[in-house]
């Protein structure tokens, strides 16, 4: 391909791209910022889309948020996740662009889900009520590209990514994910000498981590192939309870305290790993292991802060 457009290329999974886009030497990467462009705004995303005509699109853009954010604001993340859906995979189609990668979320799946989750498992029971609006927005958006493939012929496919962390990443007190969560708490109560830091919920529940540059890496493979399939799995294959990874955290940091958890807080679902075998089929496997992925992310964490560029919304 020669030109991309990236949609969402500002957060930390559309700089990735972006990243991987420039090292396989791709001439023209459009990236228009939600300044310049609203996916909210049906006309606006069709206009932007026909007039720039890239060869390929990337749908990384979403209201994303932890378990607090995705309990509060239901409404926000269902109206606005279909939107940017609906709007840049239609707005691709009538533009006349062939290839498109939607990018989806591991909470499509059922709460429970047999673990490891294999992609035949979407839609056979009740998702996990915390992030549902979230997660029937995604379910949409894979849709929509496996009914446009198989009605139009178009090559519009969806990659699940697991729980994502990294360079850009959102380090909002209560809205973040868990790691970029976690990095700041245990950063600040190094900082302040805390004796303890406290979890939500048990730290029994086990999740899976994937670093987003290994993301990257995996989408433009998966781009790449001649039939991909409508949705594949994009997981790291290997878990930990979130006790563990708060332990990890804790010695990447360098805090010393003792780590306590609050079990009123909501656990979420029990255990999300997914199952890995179709990419890995396909010839992909992750490079960066939960060890270096946080040194890594935590370097970045502390770059963003020294500089005044974290992201804390």
């Amino acid at each position: 391909m020669k030109k991309l457009l990236v949609l969402g290329a500002g957060g930390m999974v559309g700089s990735a791209l972006v990243r991987a886009a420039e090292k396989r030497g791709i001439s023209e990467i459009l990236t228009p910022s939600s300044k310049d462009l609203d996916l909210c705004n049906q006309a606006q995303t069709h206009e932007y889309i026909a007039k720039h005509k890239p060869d390929a699109v990337i749908v990384a853009a979403a209201k994303v948020g932890g378990i607090h954010a995705n309990s509060t604001y239901p409404a926000d993340f269902i109206y606005k996740n279909l939107m940017i859906a609906a709007n840049s995979i239609e707005g691709a189609y009538q533009a006349g662009v062939n290839q498109l990668l939607f990018l989806g979320s591991s909470c499509i799946y059922p709460k429970l889900a047999p673990q490891p989750m294999p992609e035949s498992c979407l839609l056979t029971s009740e998702l996990e009520p915390t992030n549902e609006a979230y997660a029937v927005a995604k379910i949409a958006g894979l849709k929509l590209c496996q009914h446009y493939r198989d009605q139009f012929g178009v090559k519009f496919h969806s990659a699940m990514p697991t729980n994502l962390y990294g360079p850009g990443d959102n380090y909002h007190p209560e809205n973040s994910h868990v790691i970029p969560a976690m990095l700041r708490r245990f950063h600040e109560a190094k900082a302040a000498g805390a004796e303890s830091v406290t979890i939500w919920g048990t730290g029994t529940p086990k999740r899976e981590f994937l670093y987003v540059e290994d993301l990257a890496d995996a989408c433009f493979h998966i781009m790449e192939l001649d039939n991909p399939p409508h949705w594949v799995n994009v997981g790291y294959g290997d878990d930990v309870s979130i006790m563990q990874l708060a332990q990890a955290v804790a010695k990447t940091v360098g805090f010393a305290g003792e780590i306590l958890t609050d079990p009123s807080k909501p656990d979420g679902t029990p255990r999300k790993l997914m199952d890995n075998a179709i990419l890995q089929g396909l010839g992909w496997k992750p490079a960066v292991d939960l060890e270096q992925g946080l040194a890594s992310a935590y370097q970045c964490f502390l770059a963003e802060e020294t500089s005044g560029q974290l992201r804390a919304k």
